[in-house]
């Protein structure tokens, strides 16, 4: 089986998710391929046929693709299918003194040129290359490049595809936030964007509800007449309304392509919702993160994208605790559908009850649902939304 970018995404037959398989607090220790084997099978129970990576300097996304070359060879039913992630970063990076007019060139020419050869080694798996993660999106203060940048390597790989060294078929896209593809300010109108936009072959947007529950909490909280209301449908009228935010910066992009004149599919190349918080969105914040709201706008984006036809890369599969090391119950560690001992959270309990992951195991624990299945538990330690008057 090797089907192309074109026929998988917005496909609800494959579905696409972010993922990571670190299980330490560093990215020092990497998966082994055994790991990596370990988590395909869980995804493709969990019915994913497309993930998505976020860089190639280490060495899990080769080894991904090794460890799905595998499965492959063991079983040729075996499907998964990757968009493989290119990190691109400004010059200065990560430092005092970022320079946003400039790029690295040398690590981001050496992450196209390995991106470049994963893809050639790995054809029937690697459908997708992303050029960046929020490397537009000018609050990503620390690595944002202009969009000049990202439509260089775009094109690039675009002509690598021409000149054969790369597959035809092979797609071509950027992964950022919604306001960096025309959904935001005018600051984010410029030429190279709408050049971008004829440059690849689709666009991936990103969406976050949940952060905007502290950020720009318009949408969020529970108006007056609402109170009166039992718990769980004051927290299903929340999520209806994060869902329906999530849709309108969606439509934002289709609009922006719409004015410039361009017609791209148009897919979400990244949104979640977090499951745990000890800052701006927990019990002290906005009371936003729990697994009860995640396991809502999880099945709420599900359904509306696999009936439009959108590919969906839910963000992310399993926990990852790297990602805020020092802060162990900081919101970013807790994005998965699964913990990392392989917990399920509610958002898949139908999957547990389904039978979907017998004879599965992630580390050597069998997958068993969190709170024992026990929705009343869990029901009883999910906060509902503060009291938002501000809510037109």
């Amino acid at each position: 089986m090797d089907k192309s970018a074109e026929e998988i995404l917005g496909n609800p037959d494959y579905l696409a998710i972010s993922y990571g398989g670190y299980r330490q607090n560093t990215r020092d220790i990497q998966p082994t391929v055994d790991e990596l084997k370990e988590d395909m099978l869980i995804l493709k129970a969990m019915g994913v046929g497309m993930l998505r990576t976020y860089n190639t300097h280490f060495e899990q996304a080769g080894n991904i693709l090794q460890a799905i070359r595998e499965l492959k060879n063991e079983d040729p039913q075996f499907e998964m299918y990757v968009m493989l992630g290119i990190w691109i970063n400004c010059e200065n990076a990560f430092t005092g003194v970022p320079n946003h007019d400039n790029q690295d060139i040398i690590s981001n020419t050496a992450e196209v040129d390995r991106a470049v050869e994963l893809a050639k080694t790995y054809p029937d798996i690697v459908k997708v290359l992303a050029v960046g993660n929020e490397a537009m999106v000018k609050w990503a203060a620390s690595y944002f490049v202009q969009p000049g940048v990202i439509l260089g390597w775009v094109k690039y790989l675009q002509d690598l595809k021409v000149q054969g060294v790369l597959d035809r078929n092979l797609w071509i896209t950027s992964s950022d936030n919604f306001a960096s593809w025309g959904g935001g300010g005018q600051e984010y109108h410029v030429d190279a964007l709408n050049q971008l936009w004829e440059a690849v072959d689709y666009v991936s947007m990103h969406t976050y509800p949940m952060h905007d529950t502290h950020y720009n909490p318009s949408f969020w909280g529970m108006l007056p007449d609402e109170q009166v209301q039992e718990k769980k449908v004051k927290i299903e009228v929340a999520m209806e309304r994060a869902l329906s935010y999530a849709q309108a910066q969606y439509d934002s992009v289709v609009a922006y392509g719409k004015h410039i004149g361009v017609n791209k599919p148009i897919h979400i190349g990244e949104t979640g919702w977090a499951t745990s918080s000890n800052g701006f969105y927990g019990e002290t914040g906005s009371k936003a993160t729990d697994e009860y709201k995640e396991g809502l706008y999880h099945r709420m984006m599900r359904e509306w994208t696999n009936k439009n036809n959108i590919s969906c890369f839910f963000f992310e599969a399993f926990d990852e605790n790297w990602k805020d090391a020092l802060n162990p119950g900081g919101s970013e560690n807790h994005f998965g559908l699964i913990t990392i001992d392989g917990t399920v959270k509610y958002a898949l309990w139908d999957l547990v009850d389904q039978g979907a992951f017998e004879g599965i195991s992630r580390g050597g624990n069998p997958l068993k649902k969190s709170w024992g299945g026990n929705l009343d538990s869990l029901l009883s330690n999910t906060e509902v939304p503060p009291l938002n008057e501000r809510i037109d």
